[in-house]
């Protein structure tokens, strides 16, 4: 909800005049919320963590401005890929568990 607003106040108030100051707010957004993803990401003695977890929270932020823009179709078919996406890694992380180790 947060990058939909700040994309869409930045669009209206400075789109319309000269587009850079707003684009400069999208740019941010993405750099500071990939920063935030990345913190995310842990690397531990069993492997790599949160991968997953950043990958989301950088796919709802766009998901966001997309929202802000007014790509209303575009976020919502994103957000049902994305759903598709991290349910299917789910089912198939939750099958990989039950299989014994050969």
């Amino acid at each position: 909800m947060g990058t939909a607003l700040f994309t869409g106040v930045s669009m209206v108030v400075f789109g319309q005049v000269d587009p850079d100051p707003a684009t400069r707010v999208i740019a941010n957004i993405l750099t500071g919320v990939g920063f935030l993803g990345a913190g995310m990401i842990v690397r531990g003695a069993g492997g790599v963590r949160g991968l997953t977890t950043a990958a989301g929270i950088w796919v709802m932020a766009a998901v966001g401005m997309a929202v802000g823009l007014g790509l209303y179709l575009v976020a919502g078919l994103t957000s049902v890929v994305v759903f598709v996406v991290f349910r299917s890694k789910q089912i198939l992380d939750v099958r990989r568990m039950r299989e014994p180790s050969s």
